[in-house]
């Protein structure tokens, strides 16, 4: 797993600085970590842990839980007190569990947990709640408890229809469980339901990546975000890829691989609204993940759990990454959060050009200053973006430079 960030240590009231200003005009947002996984799966870098890394006694199994749970109601406290203290009274616009694996965790502590931020935040009439799960770990009673507790949204990790995929990736479902899980969600009335898939995997032909995308789009879902495979240093997939038993896929598969994804999902009636994601129209508002769209916007979360980071309103934040020192902070009364940084207004224009260049409706052209709007002129001429109604839009060929052109343009 990642090292923390550097940054200044958290002061002892909490990580918001005394009389901090919030911009009430910001969507404020809550993100729920679960660091727990049955297994973890080879290229994996995340927060989590099974139980045999946190040492539980196989005669009491889901203490490291159940100690979890007590520190997350603990600080939705905490950070209610903080920011109501400087009279930030913004309802949740939205909410999200990851992970980890949230369908490990029961459905009435999911539901308590909810509550608790209804509670002490209030949620927004239309409040988006989400909660990541795996296919292998959910039920028809989970989502059921789901959905009466007021969860919305359903974003599965399907990874892939192939079982040799899968195997490589180690994950423990079979390819039609994620499938049957959509069914099950549809019948307890979750009206937005995505489906991960991860491209790029060794192994992985056109057709196999074909028959996921297929079968993505038959499942009716509403939503899919399709990622690069990363590998991770520190993991099992790295050590064999240096080895030089899994061969990874060059650049150039990688982009025919997403020019695959954008015709199907597009002819199937999917719109691309940031780089690696997909979602249906509907009337009112799309099926977009607001919640994603509030990080790329560069908007306010506090996240809750081992190793979740916040922003507000300039200042950034983590917390400690091991549950163990997470719930022993809380429990002696001390901030979760041991960092913080205050971002400076050049930090928040490069993350504010880094974020929302990869979204479909762009940024405003006038916050690049004459020097970056220079750079992004070749950008522009080469036809890899476009500039109309005062904003920057990457085509479809920057979509798979976006990197490389944000790079470019803050250059210098």
């Amino acid at each position: 797993m990642g090292a923390q960030p550097d940054g200044l240590d958290v002061p002892p009231g909490g990580p918001l600085p005394p009389g901090h200003q919030v911009d009430p005009s910001t969507t404020l947002s809550a993100y729920l970590h679960v660091p727990f996984c049955t297994t973890r799966c080879g290229y994996c870098d995340f927060n989590t842990y099974t139980a045999t890394e946190l040492g539980e006694p196989a005669d009491a199994p889901g203490l490291g839980m159940s100690s979890w749970l007590h520190g997350m109601h603990s600080e939705i406290d905490t950070a209610a007190s903080q920011l109501h203290a400087l009279g930030d009274q913004r309802p949740l616009g939205t909410v999200f569990v990851g992970g980890g694996t949230p369908s490990l965790v029961p459905a009435d502590d999911m539901a308590g947990l909810l509550d608790h931020l209804r509670t002490a935040f209030g949620l927004a009439a239309d409040a988006e709640v989400t909660t990541e799960a795996n296919p292998e770990s959910t039920t028809p009673e989970w989502l059921e408890g789901l959905r009466a507790g007021g969860f919305n949204r359903l974003s599965l990790g399907m990874q892939s229809a192939k079982q040799h995929v899968l195997a490589l990736l180690e994950r423990q479902h079979t390819p039609g469980r994620a499938l049957q899980v959509v069914q099950w969600a549809r019948e307890q009335g979750f009206d937005d339901v995505s489906l991960d898939l991860i491209m790029g995997t060794p192994g992985e032909s056109s057709d196999d990546f074909r028959a996921s995308l297929e079968a993505v789009i038959g499942a009716g879902v509403d939503h899919t975000s399709v990622y690069s495979l990363i590998v991770e240093e520190g993991t099992r997939f790295a050590a064999k890829v240096r080895r030089g038993e899994i061969p990874m896929p060059s650049d150039d598969d990688h982009a025919e691989t997403y020019l695959l994804a954008e015709q199907l999902l597009t002819s199937a009636g999917f719109e691309n609204y940031e780089v690696s994601n997909w979602a249906r129209p509907r009337p009112g508002r799309a099926h977009r993940s607001v919640h994603n769209l509030a990080y790329w916007r560069s908007q306010d979360w506090w996240g809750f759990g081992p190793g979740a980071h916040s922003h507000v309103n300039g200042v950034r934040w983590w917390n400690h990454k091991h549950p163990t020192k997470y719930t022993r902070a809380l429990a002696e009364g001390a901030p979760a959060a041991v960092g913080h940084e205050l971002l400076t207004g050049a930090q928040r224009h490069e993350e504010r050009v880094l974020l929302e260049l990869r979204i479909a409706d762009g940024m405003p052209l006038a916050e690049l200053d004459p020097d970056e709007r220079s750079r992004l002129d070749p950008w522009v001429s080469s036809g890899h973006a476009v500039i109309a109604d005062h904003r920057v839009r990457l085509t479809l060929p920057g979509r798979l430079l976006a990197d490389g052109i944000v790079l470019d343009v803050l250059a210098g």
